[in-house]
């Protein structure tokens, strides 16, 4: 997830699968694959650095797993072995 600010100084999380676009004209708005649409004080550049920044994480997240052998824990552990 990654946390933006509405206009009226208000924090939310979204998660950014769910993005479809972001426009800034001249207001930050996402619009989501579901339709709605939020508007958000953090310019496009910041959101994308945002999200970069979460899918950096997720990457960095999944190759400590692997490294450490981790990975093959949490799959048997889902797999109810």
């Amino acid at each position: 997830m990654i946390v933006l600010t509405r206009l009226n100084r208000t924090r939310f999380a979204v998660n950014p699968d769910l993005i479809e676009r972001v426009q800034a004209t001249p207001d930050t708005t996402l619009i989501m694959v579901d339709g709605a649409t939020f508007v958000v004080t953090e310019s496009m550049d910041d959101v994308i650095a945002q999200i970069t920044g979460f899918r950096a994480g997720v990457l960095a997240a999944a190759a400590t797993l692997i490294a450490t052998g981790e990975a093959d824990t949490v799959r048997d552990s889902e797999a109810g072995l």
